[in-house]
């Protein structure tokens, strides 16, 4: 049987037969105790399965750390997914690609199936309620228990908490906590930097117009639209490692057309390579005085687009700043140091960024003088401290050329996972209540976190920045109202995803936050660094295992779906189900939280499917009376454009696009109606222009607490900055920590997912790559073990010494789970969080780019690749 029928296949037999369930699992029973043990496994696991023939089935990644959403197909033999493949379902061509999943997708079974997948629900051997010995958590024997046992110990600690200390003393949270009274929320950002607000603020892009509607005025243009430009510069990009699918894929479609590409980084990236591009080196956290010493030269030189500046912004010089504002306080008076005495000329920024003067002066004429251009920013630079500076730099030179609402132009901040235009597909919800947290009052979401107001008195949150601080000092930062008391107890992290203590900063001062708690739940699918350093771990299921996986890609023409693939491994449970049996022992209606089966929240997703018309929107999915009795849920028949048992059979939809459609141009209309037009088609701002001068963003940076804020693009310097790798900055002697330390998005994992499978870890060994200058003053060559040791912790690492990073810069990937020793306190797996500490800054972001370090040899015992330790695998008897 070769046909992918997904009905049949997810409602009888994809399910796991008794007799390979029991030959895989005491497979890796078997084999759990080697550091092989992982790939022995699968190999039997192949081998039992080979007597069925199977079907190939569709396996979108559900990864939130890469932004591909790629297409994989899995070969499912008797309940196991043995082989994978890339999508050929259709033709492949550049305007309707393929969306093929890269090394990592492919790694998903390995993922999935491994050796170390958690089996059942444990616990801490020395925990007892209040939290036992604590400080063995992170190095504590664990015990086998039952479900029952397992959800009774959390329902009583959550009932004795929330009794004696109150629901703010619970740390974050679901439907379920805010069912049982709400829950401490943890808010601001750790992906987007400073970048969401400055794009609220200075242009009027919320971030359901950024994310879903085109990105109004400042976000990326359509796909199609690279393809008339005529120059791109990619500031902080590097989406041949962070985004390996679609989007480097309709980049190179830019170069086949004609485009020049500029890449702007501390290192020559893959990606610049494989664009032919030009690089300007940049060190980290000084992007912002790179732009500024860029704008004087355009401004000596009048070279900016004056018309453009007078009708469409306000603040560029003192002739139109907004009412109220001191006419000093412009930004063309600022850039030329009019009143401070500082031109901020290409040697000023020299001095600061690294990039030469002359490079500098070339760099500006070039994005002065060329149109169509796009000046597109990824997140990375502003995931620096003071990153504002950069946001607000990057958009006021960017307007300074006018290359805005003009086709094949555009100036946009742009994640790693996709390009602009719309979101053609959405997916369908699954029907279920979305319940408030009542203790985060006055919080909302902006660019896509959770945010509390502040300016409100009331909202109950932490910053993530804050978090550890928070817990171990019991007091927070909450906007204009100050530090405040808190008293944090439980940690709730049942919800689905992340790995919080691995990848929020300062992870030394992560497990003395974890060692100091009452009480800490996990749900995970592999005893990675959250669950480590729990008391209860709870076996969790992957996308695979549920019934029913919908996601619209990140190139937004494409919707993807995949069935129950197979049935639970061991005993682990979805979320719902563990919330479901929670609230019945927290005396709740579980109803009112979880009200559908899996099947009816699975239909309800597919039914809800909308798709972009050119005019409005209609339903994706046809579905008939005897779909609706045949899936044994409740529903409406309606009319789509493909039926249920097709959609499910192809593994997804993609609406077909070309250059120049419908799509693309509602895509790339919010800037070109805005240029044609600014007084009857304002920006979203409180000027109605864009704003230079933009004391909105001032104001609520300033009111968040961290720290104070300029109405314009500026440069003050940032904590641990170029300035703080010196002990004498005017003199120019170096300090303690002289290098600087930048944490990439890294080839081997999203985020911090799939850093547990072998043969990634052997492909891509988290090398520390140093420049050859740096590396021949400390006497280090490539191979060697290097210790890295910064103001907040040291990690061991293999040094890869290279020419394409600029000297005085070093670089790490993120995502990499810390191994401590505990005796010494170093870091010998190399998270990046060890080293970078926690410094909330702006709205609550963290400013993983911002760190100095120090490295030396090592003179211990050299670092052995970590593709040779042994898996972490809790039970060995099992």
């Amino acid at each position: 049987m070769t046909e992918r029928n997904f009905l049949t296949k997810t409602l009888t037999d994809t399910v796991l037969s008794r007799r390979s369930f029991l030959k895989w699992s005491a497979a890796l029973g078997g084999t759990a105790a080697m550091a092989g043990g992982l790939n022995l496994g699968l190999k039997t696991v192949e081998k039992a399965a080979a007597e069925s023939e199977g079907i190939w089935i569709s396996l979108p990644c559900w990864h939130l750390g890469c932004g591909g959403y790629c297409v994989n197909f899995g070969l499912l033999k008797d309940g196991i997914v043995v082989k994978q493949k890339a999508d050929d379902t259709r033709p492949d061509s550049p305007d309707n690609p393929l969306r093929k999943g890269c090394l990592r997708g492919r790694a998903q079974r390995t993922h999935v199936f491994g050796a170390d997948r958690l089996k059942y629900p444990m616990k801490r051997k020395h925990w007892e309620p209040g939290g036992g010995d604590k400080e063995l958590r992170g190095r504590d024997e664990w015990v086998r228990i039952s479900w029952e046992e397992a959800l009774d110990l959390v329902a009583s600690e959550l009932k004795r908490i929330k009794v004696t200390y109150g629901n703010q003393a619970i740390l974050n949270g679901s439907g379920l906590m805010s069912a049982y009274g709400g829950y401490r929320e943890r808010w601001g950002n750790n992906s987007e930097g400073n970048m969401p607000l400055a794009r609220e603020k200075m242009a009027g892009t919320d971030n359901m117009t950024h994310a879903f509607m085109g990105g109004g005025i400042i976000g990326p243009p359509d796909r199609f639209s690279y393809r008339d430009s005529k120059l791109i510069v990619l500031w902080g990009e590097n989406p041949a490692w962070s985004a390996q699918g679609t989007p480097m894929y309709n980049y190179q479609q830019a170069h086949k057309a004609g485009a020049k590409f500029i890449f702007v980084t501390p290192e020559l990236n893959p990606s610049a390579v494989a664009l032919d591009a030009e690089w300007i080196p940049v060190r980290p956290s000084t992007d912002a005085a790179l732009l500024l010493g860029m704008a004087y030269y355009m401004i000596v030189n009048n070279l900016q687009d004056q018309e453009f500046l007078d009708k469409y912004t306000i603040g560029f010089d003192a002739e139109h700043m907004p009412a109220g504002a001191n006419p000093k306080d412009n930004f063309k008076d600022y850039v030329l140091g009019t009143y401070d005495g500082v031109p901020k000329t290409p040697e000023w920024a020299s001095e600061i960024c690294g990039t030469d003067s002359e490079m500098i002066r070339q760099f500006a004429l070039e994005i002065a003088t060329t149109k169509p251009m796009i000046f597109q920013s990824s997140l990375a630079p502003s995931r620096t401290h003071r990153s504002e500076q950069f946001a607000m730099a990057h958009f006021t030179v960017g307007w300074m050329t006018g290359n805005v609402g003009l086709p094949g132009a555009a100036v946009c901040a742009s994640s790693f996972k996709s390009f602009g235009g719309m979101h053609l597909i959405f997916g369908g919800g699954t029907g279920e209540p979305s319940l408030p947290n009542p203790l985060f009052k006055g919080g909302g979401l902006w660019g896509g976190y959770a945010f509390g107001n502040p300016f409100d008195t009331e909202f109950v949150g932490v910053a993530y920045e804050e978090v550890w601080d928070a817990i171990l000092n019991n007091e927070v930062t909450a906007g204009v109202r100050g530090k405040i008391p808190c008293d944090i107890r439980l940690w709730y992290g049942i919800t689905a995803g992340g790995n919080h203590i691995n990848q929020t900063s300062g992870t030394v001062k992560a497990v003395k936050a974890f060692r100091k708690l009452d009480f800490i739940v996990e749900c995970d699918i592999v005893l990675s660094n959250k669950s480590k350093y729990a008391d209860i771990v709870l076996p969790g299921t992957t996308p695979w295992e549920e019934f029913g996986f919908v996601k619209q890609l990140a190139d937004k023409d494409s919707f993807l779906i995949s069935p129950q693939v197979i049935s639970p491994l061991f005993e682990a449970k979805d979320v719902p189900w563990i919330e479901t049996e929670l609230a019945k022992r927290l005396d709740l209606d579980p109803n009112a939280i979880h009200p559908f089966s899996p099947q009816q929240r699975f239909f309800n997703k597919i039914a809800g499917t909308i798709v972009f018309t050119g005019a409005g929107m209609e339903p994706l999915v046809t579905i008939t009376e005897d779909d609706i009795k045949e899936w044994g849920v409740d529903g409406n028949s309606q009319q789509g454009r493909i039926s249920i048992q097709d959609l499910l059979d192809q593994g997804g939809y993609t609406v077909q696009r070309s250059p120049g459609d419908i799509y693309s141009i509602i895509a790339n209309l919010p800037p070109q109606m805005y240029r044609a037009d600014p007084v009857a088609n304002p920006a979203k701002t409180e000027s109605g222009k864009l704003e230079i001068y933009c004391k909105e963003l001032a104001r609520y940076l300033t009111a968040f607490g961290f720290d104070t804020s300029l109405p314009l693009a500026g440069y003050r310097p940032p904590v641990e900055g170029i300035e703080d790798t010196y002990k004498d900055w005017g003199n120019k002697i170096k300090g303690d920590y002289p290098l600087q330390l930048f944490t990439p998005h890294y080839i081997r994992r999203a985020h911090s997912s799939f850093n547990n499978v072998p043969y990634l870890r052997r492909a891509f060994p988290q090398e520390f790559m140093m420049n050859v200058i740096d590396a021949k003053e400390r006497g280090i060559k490539t191979g060697d073990t290097v210790l890295v040791t910064s103001r907040h912790g040291k990690v061991l690492r293999r040094a890869d010494v290279s020419e394409f990073i600029i000297p005085g810069a070093v670089l790490l990937g993120e995502g990499s789970w810390f191994e401590f020793d505990e005796e010494t306190g170093i870091d010998k797996g190399g998270c990046t969080n060890t080293l970078s500490g926690a410094r909330p800054c702006g709205q609550g972001m963290e400013p993983f780019n911002s760190c100095n370090v120090q490295v030396e040899k090592w003179t211990g015992e050299p670092l052995e690749p970590d593709y040779k330790w042994p898996q972490r695998i809790p039970l060995k008897e099992a």
